[in-house]
């Protein structure tokens, strides 16, 4: 089976080899790039991550076109996630935790998953908001934070930015709006003892499953 995927930053390239070796692995997936894909053969396509700023992203056009000519299309982690939530009744394979928050409604915008990275290493250089609320999430059930600091930390995540998401600059606004710079200090010490990155997480388990259709 020809399998191609489409990542960037949510996953080393060298780690996502040790889950799925046999593979092409593509940078991020621009508006053209699915309906390529299929047209020179694959017959599974893993899309993780894509463009959202920099260029035209990839259409819902060209992934039920891709799954007309017979290529299984997955999603999952970041753009893959939020365009499988809109097209699993269309047979596109959604898979993750981000897939599910989006299929839910929980979350909706594509600023979401949505950060910063190196054109050319494809390395994070932002903090997207889902891997943020996930962390917050852990960090509040261990008691680390209380609710009213999740709350106000969250908030001060969503206002800024996605290119300049990281956690000393959230933690600094949040500080201003409240929280104080003794205790945001403490937060910002005791965070990267639980910090969650679940794009990689769901990047994981989306190439797992199709790992799992070749084993069969």
């Amino acid at each position: 089976m020809r399998v191609v995927v489409f990542l960037g930053p949510s996953l080393e390239r060298g780690e996502a080899r040790k889950v799925l070796s046999d593979a092409e692995y593509l940078p991020p997936a621009a508006r053209g790039d699915i309906i390529r894909a299929a047209e020179a053969g694959a017959e599974a396509i893993a899309l993780i991550d894509g463009v959202f700023y920099q260029q035209a992203a990839v259409s819902h056009r060209e992934i039920l076109k891709a799954m007309e000519m017979r290529a299984k299309v997955f999603g999952g982690s970041s753009m893959g996630a939020l365009r499988a939530s809109e097209l699993d009744v269309y047979g596109m394979v959604g898979i993750g935790t981000i897939y599910e928050w989006y299929k839910s409604g929980r979350i909706r915008s594509d600023d979401e998953v949505a950060l910063a990275f190196h054109p050319e290493s494809l390395k994070p250089l932002s903090e997207p908001l889902v891997n943020i609320r996930a962390t917050l999430e852990r960090a509040l059930a261990s008691g680390i934070i209380n609710q009213q600091e999740h709350d106000s930390i969250l908030l001060a995540a969503k206002e800024i930015p996605f290119q300049l998401r990281n956690y000393p600059r959230i933690l600094q606004r949040a500080a201003r709006a409240g929280l104080g710079s003794t205790r945001a200090g403490e937060v910002l010490e005791l965070i990267k003892g639980v910090r969650i990155d679940l794009k990689r997480e769901d990047a994981i388990k989306v190439l797992e499953r199709i790992r799992e259709l070749q084993d069969r």
